[in-house]
């Protein structure tokens, strides 16, 4: 949440929100003038970020009239209670609305008290997904049917007209004072060529939600798109599995194959066994005694565990951990894998995801690295595909910090053969809510392990995590979160000790 001396807009903030389908949130209980100055503010550099500067007057008029719009809806809960009146109740419904606007008009600074006092925000969520730029206003009252009645039919009144003309030559309804605003927003929708089905007005039982949808320039899209599949097919150092690994998962895969057949082809890699060895002998198997021998390692272990072995030691393998840049970004991987697996361990009952989510969390940013990976022969074609396809110069440097790493990551592993569980987990672990119904418990984890993450690091708040995964893992508060991280952070910290002894 955002107080008054905060007011800072952090550019590198909302980049980095864009790049990786972050919704970002601005909440405040009574809108006063320093909230909307930074509200406009953040949305010239949304928008300036997206490319979509061209709409800057049209969206920060309907933010703004949807914020005010909310402030009111806000105000007349609590003057309503204030005075005794039922919202629901047709005459009480009249009688408090006669009053209401030369009431809180004269008295204005005791109601806005009011709201913060119960506790009614208003809250505005920015975001860029699925090639889609969302803006919500968002306020915590539940609307009435008499009231989501009359919205709809405003907004109905309102899509008739072509012209501020035609809309002031009519009488307004301006018992509320939205009338008139709300008009002048979808004639602003029409200024930015949108439909009707790109605004509309959401009750969920919780929240009344306002949203905007405008898809953005598709061309764009498209490029980028095929920007990513041009960079997978030319990154020479990214070969297939060591033929060393690919042996032991054919193995694997060979149900005619037995555990010492597997145990002698990993035991051929010292890497590998090394690798097997601090897993078996780390605190995910409690082991009472340590284990040095292979063939038992592999035995505890089991074909999942050592297949999914396979899966994150090749992967680090190719990439490589010999810079810094990579060296923090599979430190996060790690973390992010620690997290999700203790999600699953503690809110699920699905206990064999518990391998499946470490080995994907592991996986997730592998996009990222890939581009650490990059020679300069392949920036030239990516200079000439952008070049070829009218795409900005800054296109490189937005996907080199992040934007469509998830797609290039999956683009690889569906290369490589992973599991398609893997693949989706590393496309989708941004956006899980559009992941694949089989995949989605799975995806639900990586992606809140990685926000974890970032919400440990202060580059994303508490209003920013997606309310139903949340709900799917039994998460109802920040103080839940907080307590999680704490945990969580000192085991993986405990972890790693744990490790570093056994190196």
């Amino acid at each position: 949440m955002i107080s008054v001396q905060e007011l800072v807009v952090h550019e590198a903030k909302i980049k980095k929100a864009i790049q990786s389908g972050i919704p970002l949130s601005i909440t405040t209980y009574t809108l006063p003038h320093e909230v909307e100055v930074y509200i406009e503010q953040t949305l010239d550099v949304f928008l300036k970020t997206a490319e979509q500067s061209a709409l800057k007057y049209y969206v920060t008029y309907c933010v703004q009239e949807l914020a005010v719009n909310a402030k009111k809806a806000n105000m007349k809960r609590v003057y309503f209670m204030e005075k005794g009146l039922d919202l629901t109740n047709s005459e009480d419904y009249a009688k408090g609305m006669a009053s209401f606007k030369n009431d809180t008009f004269n008295n204005l600074s005791h109601y806005l008290r009011l709201q913060k006092e119960h506790g009614l925000y208003i809250r505005l969520f920015l975001q860029i997904k699925l090639n889609t730029m969302f803006l919500e206003v968002r306020n915590n009252v539940v609307v009435t049917a008499v009231e989501l009645e009359r919205i709809h039919e405003k907004m109905a009144l309102a899509r008739k007209y072509d012209s501020m003309e035609d809309a002031l030559s009519h009488a307004l309804d301006d018992s509320e004072g939205a009338g008139l605003g709300l008009i002048i927003l979808m004639l602003m929708l029409k200024k930015m060529g949108l439909t009707k089905d790109c605004f509309d007005i959401i009750a969920t039982g919780k929240e009344t939600i306002a949203r905007l949808t405008i898809p953005l320039e598709k061309t764009r899209v498209q490029n980028l798109s095929q920007l990513s599949l041009t960079i997978v097919e030319n990154v020479n150092a990214l070969p297939q599995f060591p033929e060393n690994i690919a042996r032991a998962q054919k193995l694997i895969g060979d149900p005619k194959a037995e555990m010492k057949d597997i145990a002698r082809q990993i035991s051929m890699d010292p890497a590998l066994t090394g690798d097997l060895l601090k897993l078996v002998n780390s605190a995910q198997y409690m082991l009472v005694k340590r284990v040095d021998n292979i063939a038992c390692a592999v035995k505890l272990v089991g074909i999942q565990g050592i297949k999914n072995l396979l899966y994150s030691y090749g992967t680090q393998r190719i990439l490589g951990d010999d810079t810094q840049e990579k060296r923090l970004l599979w430190e996060h991987s790690y973390r992010t894998a620690f997290y999700a697996y203790n999600l699953i361990k503690n809110f699920k009952e699905n206990r064999g995801l518990q391998d499946d989510v470490y080995v994907a969390g592991i996986l997730h940013d592998m996009g990222k690295i890939i581009f650490s990976n990059v020679h300069p022969d392949l920036h030239k074609k990516i200079n000439d595909f952008c070049a070829d396809k009218n795409l900005p110069a800054s296109t490189l440097e937005d996907l080199s910090a992040g934007m469509n790493h998830a797609e290039i990551g999956a683009l690889v592993a569906d290369k490589w053969n992973f599991p398609d569980e893997f693949v989706q987990a590393i496309r989708f672990h941004h956006d899980p809510l559009s992941a694949p119904p089989p995949y989605r418990e799975l995806t639900d984890a990586v992606y809140l392990a990685n926000m974890f993450c970032e919400y440990e690091n202060n580059n994303v708040s508490f209003e920013q995590f997606e309310p139903t995964v949340l709900e799917s893992f039994g998460i109802c508060s920040k103080k839940h979160i907080d307590g999680l991280l704490e945990r969580f952070s000192i085991g993986f910290q405990q972890k790693n000790e744990r490790t570093a002894l056994l190196t």
